[in-house]
């Protein structure tokens, strides 16, 4: 059985940083493109980042770009999300998704519950 665990989330100010983690389980962790979505409440859920099997190969959405950076240990099976520069905009609930396509792809198979993650202003 597939499982992704988010972690990391919390109440941070504006400015401030955090660092989500995900733990996979039960799949081929080195052979799946990893990512993270977020959902704002009454928003639809948006792409946020994704990372290639190697993390030779990064994407962000263009509104964290320069203040997110996503990577991968995979010998952990985690995949990470540093986020700086926090702005209340950013809030939402964070979910990690895995996939067996490509980082250009929005199509994944497995979805993590979320961690909630609150700026202040």
């Amino acid at each position: 059985q597939v499982q992704l665990v988010e972690s990391g989330g919390g109440l941070v100010q504006a400015g401030g940083s955090l660092r989500l983690s995900c733990a996979a389980s039960g799949l081929t962790f080195s052979r799946r493109t990893m990512a993270w979505f977020r959902q704002a409440p009454g928003q639809n859920r948006e792409f946020v980042a994704s990372i290639s099997t190697s993390d030779a190969n990064t994407r962000y959405w263009d509104s964290v770009k320069g203040r997110f950076t996503i990577t991968r240990d995979n010998a952990k099976n985690t995949v990470y999300l540093q986020m700086n520069n926090l702005k209340p905009e950013d809030t939402a609930v964070y979910s990690c998704a895995a996939s067996w396509r490509s980082i250009w792809s929005n199509q994944y198979d497995y979805w993590g519950q979320g961690t909630q993650v609150t700026v202040s202003s």
